[in-house]
């Protein structure tokens, strides 16, 4: 908490398989799967945070 990442850990964790994500980075993750090359939007929309936030908090209950 309050330290900068160490690339280290981080790319250890991806490795592994694990994802360090908060909503703006899932909301990306959302508008380019889903949204693509089609999108009549460059940036991730309203819907692609409320769908990154659905996501997170299903993770979140998943590991409780």
């Amino acid at each position: 908490m309050g330290r900068e990442p160490d690339p280290g850990t981080v790319q250890r964790l991806q490795e592994g398989g694990l994802a360090l994500l908060n909503e703006d980075t899932m909301s990306k993750a959302v508008h380019d799967v889903y949204c693509g090359i089609v999108a009549d939007h460059e940036h991730p929309n309203e819907k692609d945070h409320e769908q990154a936030r659905a996501l997170i908090s299903a993770l979140q209950d998943a590991w409780a």
